[in-house]
């Protein structure tokens, strides 16, 4: 049975505006090294940046294997006490810009 109801022109489309500048203009970057374990570093990411276990867990390895990861977006006096927290852990981490 047809709907006649249905008010939906296949002509029409919906426009979307793309937001192009980048809202969260910093990142905070964890850097890999041969001192902290995978645990510790996951525990870390849950506790601090309130990461999932399965999140903490990719972000781990990324770290591991590309040697730094960027666990976090957002602005900076937001980042920064993460950033802190972190360190004062042992885990090597910066708040770097994404803007050239």
């Amino acid at each position: 049975m047809r709907d006649i109801y249905n008010h939906t022109k296949p002509w029409e489309s919906e426009e979307t505006d793309t937001l192009t500048a980048t809202a969260t203009p910093f990142q905070l970057v964890v850097w890999n090294d041969e001192v902290n374990t995978f645990e510790w570093v996951i525990e870390t990411l849950m506790d601090i940046c309130k990461h999932s276990q399965e999140q903490a867990e990719q972000s781990a390895m990324i770290i591991h294997h590309n040697g730094k990861y960027a666990v976090k977006n957002g602005d900076y006096d937001t980042l920064k006490p993460m950033c802190d927290a972190i360190t004062e852990r042992g885990i090597s981490a910066t708040i770097e810009s994404t803007k050239n």
